[in-house]
């Protein structure tokens, strides 16, 4: 597989990892029970029916959660850790047999790609929680289980769409981060002035 291909599996599962965890390895290892995705062998745990079963049982249960208003914004606290790192070890499974240094770059890739995704999402609930009515909440919640299975799905069988597909989501996510720390800033200006 090219390079272009191994960064479209690697970005886009950590991409979707920082969104929803529990679909992502779902999708890996549906993926790779039904043979559409090859996984090295260290990571064939993810085929197996206990992690299968457990990643689909988890995913319904943050499939209902993501749709009650503040229990979501509370779910996405307690998985600010587990996404990233879990981003890490789902890039670590595109590679195949690599050095312990392109390892560790990937992991490092992996999870920081999906702690930017986890952020972007965790801030979009938080505001969407502030308006006054639920359907925002929903409408947010089925885009995402949507993104989340459409892009496992390019990473599996188009993974250079995949590639590019990411490469736009993540431009478009630091645009808005630069975008809201401008915003901050001048705020934060404003702000001094009057204060003294």
């Amino acid at each position: 597989m090219d390079l272009i291909a191994v960064l479209g599996r690697t970005l886009g599962f950590s991409l979707a990892a920082g969104v929803n965890i529990y679909a992502t390895v779902a999708v890996i290892g549906l993926a790779s029970r039904f043979g559409w995705m090859t996984l090295p062998p260290a990571y064939r745990a993810f085929d197996s029916d206990v992690v299968i079963g457990v990643a689909i049982t988890l995913y319904l249960i943050e499939f209902v959660a993501d749709k009650i208003p503040y229990v979501d914004s509370l779910w996405d606290v307690v998985h600010t850790a587990i996404r990233p790192i879990g981003g890490a070890l789902v890039a670590v499974t595109t590679l195949g047999e690599a050095s312990p240094t392109v390892i560790g770059l990937t992991a490092l890739l992996g999870g920081t790609v999906a702690a930017g995704s986890h952020l972007t999402k965790t801030s979009t609930r938080a505001l969407a929680n502030a308006s006054p009515e639920p359907l925002s909440n929903w409408i947010l919640s089925l885009l995402e289980d949507a993104f989340v299975v459409g892009l496992g799905y390019l990473a599996v069988q188009y993974p250079r769409a995949a590639f590019v597909v990411a490469v736009v989501v993540l431009v478009g996510i630091g645009v808005c981060a630069v975008t809201i720390l401008s915003l901050v800033r001048r705020w934060f200006a404003r702000r001094r002035p009057a204060a003294a």
